[in-house]
């Protein structure tokens, strides 16, 4: 399926929202971004709480459950742009997912290409969850972009926990961060890391922490910039208009959600449903 061009879209609602679709909080990462290019855009946050973590589970159960989830959303909340903000769901479902909704798709890569660019040493550090480190996705990623660098890649589910229990203002150890450097650090020619891609939405929530692990030296890149310029290109020339607070729509209703109340309205979403 082609992605439609901002010009060949005849006529969207006003109210028409985005939706941000991931499997936890990791995506307000890149609604973030989201928020600095478009103000204006409304938008419905969808973290699928009840399918966390994405990273454990199989490639199939992955892609089954991104098409069905996004095939109910889109049919019920009609929105005009879905961003798959997970690395994970985009590296395995992206292509499908385009092939069965009638909307534009934007997915999430891991940010191997400014990565290579960035590199002074030429020895590239990769942290995301085990299921997007093992896709052939990222080893093409890396052929293409990276054939001349050394990328030193890491699966570490415990950030992802770590990214959640930040956001629901519980304490986190330390050592947590200090295990994922050191995993990367411990690897041959590890010690000359000096960029690592974040490809996981998850870890840009906790970069101040993984920065101390790192120690100096080492700069952190990852998608979210991409992503947004994209979703601006696609709905430019759009009109817009937001008739009430964002929505934050979760699979999974439980007390851990309340919990994340202060956090979603920090990103500007003013209510929460479960869907």
């Amino acid at each position: 399926m082609t992605i439609p061009s901002p010009t060949s879209i005849p006529s969207v609602d006003r109210t028409a929202p985005l939706l941000l679709f991931d499997s936890g909080v990791g995506g307000l990462s890149v609604l973030r971004k989201v928020r600095m290019a478009l103000p204006q855009a409304p938008v419905i946050y969808v973290a699928d709480n009840a399918g966390l973590p994405y990273g454990a589970k199989t490639e199939a159960q992955i892609a089954a459950r991104v098409s069905g989830l996004l095939g109910r959303l889109t049919e019920r909340l009609a929105p005009r742009l879905v961003c798959i903000a997970c690395n994970t769901a985009s590296t395995i479902a992206l292509a499908s997912v385009r092939e069965v909704l009638e909307v534009p798709i934007v997915g999430t890569v891991p940010a191997i290409k400014p990565a290579a660019a960035m590199t002074k040493t030429g020895v590239i550090g990769l942290l995301g969850t085990e299921a997007t480190i093992r896709q052939s996705y990222v080893d093409r990623l890396e052929a293409e972009f990276a054939a001349d660098k050394r990328l030193l890649r890491h699966g570490a589910p415990e950030l992802v926990a770590a990214a959640e229990a930040k956001l629901r203002g519980d304490a986190v150890d330390a050592q947590v961060y200090a295990r994922a450097a050191a995993a990367l650090r411990s690897q041959p020619g590890g010690e000359a890391i000096d960029t690592v891609v974040l490809a996981c939405t998850h870890f840009p929530l906790i970069q101040e922490e993984l920065s101390a692990a790192f120690g100096p030296g080492v700069s952190f890149i990852d998608g979210s910039d991409g992503i947004a310029r994209r979703i601006a290109f696609l709905t430019q020339g759009q009109a817009w208009d937001r008739r009430e607070p964002d929505l934050a729509l979760f699979t999974r209703g439980e007390s851990e959600v309340n919990r994340l109340e202060a956090a979603l309205e920090a990103h500007g979403l003013g209510r929460i449903a479960t869907f």
